[in-house]
C-alpha cells in the first residue's frame, strides 16, 4: 500500500484555513484483521491512513498499548509488531499523544487515544463501564488550539442500548465536574448506536451531533466493506460543523471493520 492510495479525504490541507479545526474519529480494531490463518497485521497501513487524514486531532478507539500473544504471532511477519504502543506508533511526526487503558484482557489491554497536532494539557480518564462484561472508559484531553482550549473526549460506548443511555448520564456527570461550560467541547468515538436512538439523550445533556447544515445522510462507517451504520460520530458544544466526509476505497476497507469519519469544525 502506498500513501497516495489513501489520499481520498477529498479535503484541502488542514492548514489551508486556520479558522477550521479538522477532526477524525477511527476505531482501528486493535490494528489486526481476520481470524485464524488469515489473521493479518494492519497497524503499519493504519499509520499511513492516519497520516493521510491530515487531521488536527484524531480520536482513536480499540488501541493497544501491548498484547503479548499478538506480539509473538506477528514477530516474524514482514514488518512485525511495533515495539511501542499503537497510539505512539500511529502518531504522525510532531503530534502529541494521549492514551489510557479501558479494558484489561488475558494477554494485554486496549483503550482510547487522542493524537493532536496542537499542544495538549493534563490527561483525564473516567470509567463508564455499565456491567462486568464490557470495560468502557472516557479519555479527556484539553487541547490548545488558536489561543483557546478545546476539550476532546474520546468515547467507546457499550453494545446494549440501555447501557449506552446510562453512559450518556455518566458522561454528563464527568463533563459537569471537569469541563467548564463556556469552553468548546468535542465528544467523539464509536457509539455503537445501531438504531440511531442516542441523539436525543445526548441533546439532553447539551451536545449536538456534528452535521453540516446541508447534510443528507448520516455518514455510515460500519461495516467498512459496505457501510450501512453510522456508529462513529462527533458530538459538539460551542462548535459548528462545516463539513463531514467518510474516506472510501479498498485500502480503507481492509484496515479496520470501521471507516474513519472526518469533520471540519468552526467556532459557534
Amino acid at each position: 500500500m502506498v500513501l497516495n492510495r489513501l489520499q481520498s479525504t477529498q479535503l484541502p490541507s488542514a492548514e489551508s484555513d486556520p479558522t477550521l479545526l479538522r477532526v477524525a474519529t477511527y476505531n482501528i480494531h486493535k490494528g489486526v484483521r481476520g481470524i485464524g490463518p488469515r489473521k493479518r497485521l494492519e497497524i503499519h497501513n493504519l499509520g499511513l491512513g492516519v497520516e493521510a487524514l491530515d487531521a488536527d486531532m484524531v480520536f482513536l478507539q480499540e488501541v493497544r498499548l501491548f498484547n503479548t500473544r499478538e506480539a509473538r504471532l506477528f514477530d516474524r511477519s514482514k514488518f512485525g509488531w511495533p515495539e511501542q504502543g499503537q497510539a505512539h506508533f500511529l502518531a504522525p511526526e510532531g503530534y502529541d499523544v494521549a492514551y489510557r487503558t479501558n479494558a484489561v484482557t488475558k494477554h494485554g489491554e486496549h483503550g482510547n487515544a487522542l493524537l493532536s497536532r496542537w499542544p495538549i494539557g493534563d490527561i483525564g480518564h473516567f470509567d463508564v463501564s455499565d456491567h462486568r462484561f464490557e470495560q468502557r472508559g472516557l479519555l479527556h484531553v484539553p487541547v490548545q488550539w488558536q489561543g483557546r482550549t478545546i476539550h476532546a473526549v474520546v468515547a467507546h460506548f457499550g453494545l446494549i442500548h440501555a447501557s449506552r443511555v446510562r453512559q450518556v448520564q455518566k458522561l454528563a456527570e464527568f463533563l459537569e465536574a471537569n469541563v467548564p461550560a463556556d469552553e468548546p467541547l468535542v465528544v467523539a468515538g464509536d457509539f455503537n448506536d445501531w438504531a440511531e436512538k442516542l441523539d436525543p439523550p445526548m441533546y439532553g445533556i447539551g451536545l449536538q451531533r456534528a452535521r453540516p447544515a446541508d447534510a443528507r445522510n448520516h455518514c455510515p462507517t460500519f461495516p467498512s466493506l459496505a457501510p450501512v451504520f453510522a456508529l462513529d460520530r462527533f458530538y459538539l458544544r460551542g462548535l459548528r460543523c462545516r463539513s463531514t466526509l467518510v474516506p472510501r476505497g479498498t485500502a480503507w476497507a481492509r484496515m479496520s471493520d470501521h471507516l474513519p469519519l472526518v469533520a471540519e469544525l468552526e467556532a459557534a
